[in-house]
């Protein structure tokens, strides 16, 4: 007990522990901001993972659409409904179900 109250009155341990104090909870970078950084970047790289996966697919997509006509046909007719003249396009919507 008395080794705990001499520790108190050194006055190198009290501005350490003032020091430590104001690091982890006053500090504009404190402990809790860190934390908030953190979890804020890691799902900014999940984000930027999911575009460039995306922007992967819509190049290899563009590179097929380019480089092979009746892939074009075939998307224009699914993306965009295009028919030939003497073609009927009838579209098929299934029905949601209600839970």
């Amino acid at each position: 007990m008395k080794r705990l109250i001499n520790l108190f009155k050194n006055k190198f341990f009290l501005v350490t522990l003032a020091f430590l104090i104001w690091m982890i909870f006053f500090d504009k970078n404190d402990l809790f901001s860190q934390y908030e950084y953190r979890t804020q970047v890691n799902k900014l790289k999940k984000e930027r993972d999911f575009y460039k996966a995306q922007t992967d697919q819509v190049t290899k997509e563009l590179n097929e659409l380019t480089s092979n006509p009746q892939q074009l046909e075939k998307f224009a007719r699914e993306k965009y409904l295009m028919k030939k003249d003497n073609e009927d396009v009838y579209l098929i919507v299934p029905e949601k179900t209600e839970k």
